[in-house]
């Protein structure tokens, strides 16, 4: 199975980070603001796994100390980095053992619902904070400065939640989406996909990078969102 090793992965990840600054990224406002959503969006997300593989019988999370919502469990420097300049990252990983898990379902069926907790947590989040939006925009009748500034936070939230979710259900390995897949294919198909990680790594890499795929896609899921919130919110009104 192909890997970058961590040195690579540091060398190809600071290059872009660079392009990204010699392009004219992020303005320093803009991480500010953004930093909140992508403490929220890392911490969630690992805690989410932790809590899934606890409750199938893992206690391991727990004994490591990451069944908490403290960010400093959960964050990685180079990951918070990543998803703040670049628009995707990754925080600690949460180690499990799956001998541990307590036989209510099959392996690869607890390694899944363990696996897709992480992006679950992050549409929820983002989920929560468009309602929270919403409500904002209805109850506000003045609109301030530090209103504003709060309503980019939370937009800041939202759209690191739905970004984190979607690229992690990428069914690329280290992703959370491999082991979501890996679940409900076929003996032969899970072979080809493990045999051709090189190849479909490079695929996924020129996807992400090469195109604007994760924002179309958060987009769409954000839109859903919106017409849902509406719907309710109308009801009540």
């Amino acid at each position: 199975m192909f890997n970058f090793d961590r040195r690579t992965l540091y060398i190809i990840l600071g290059a872009m980070v660079l392009m990204n600054v010699l392009n004219g990224g992020r303005s320093i406002e803009g991480l500010i603001y953004s930093l909140p959503g992508v403490i929220v969006a890392m911490t969630f997300h690992e805690f989410a796994h932790a809590w899934a593989a606890t409750k199938l019988g893992d206690d391991t999370p727990r004994l490591q100390g990451r069944l908490n919502l403290n960010p400093m469990s959960h964050i990685d420097p180079v990951g918070i980095v990543c998803l703040a300049l670049l628009g995707f990252g990754w925080g600690k990983p949460v180690q499990i053992n799956s001998r541990n898990f307590n036989g209510k379902y099959s392996l690869s069926k607890a390694e899944a619902i363990v696996s897709a907790a992480g992006p679950i947590m992050n549409f929820i989040i983002a989920f929560l904070f468009v309602v929270i939006y919403a409500i904002m925009a209805i109850t506000v009748r003045t609109i301030t400065r530090p209103i504003i500034i709060l309503q980019t936070i939370i937009s800041s939230i939202i759209l690191v939640n739905l970004g984190l979710g979607v690229f992690n259900l990428i069914p690329i390995y280290p992703l959370d989406g491999s082991k979501v897949l890996n679940h409900f294919l076929p003996y032969k198909a899970k072979e080809w996909f493990e045999n051709n990680q090189f190849i479909l790594s490079i695929i996924v890499f020129i996807l992400v990078f090469g195109t604007n795929i994760i924002s179309y896609i958060s987009a769409w899921i954000l839109t859903g969102m919106e017409y849902l919130v509406g719907l309710v919110i109308g009801i009540f009104i």
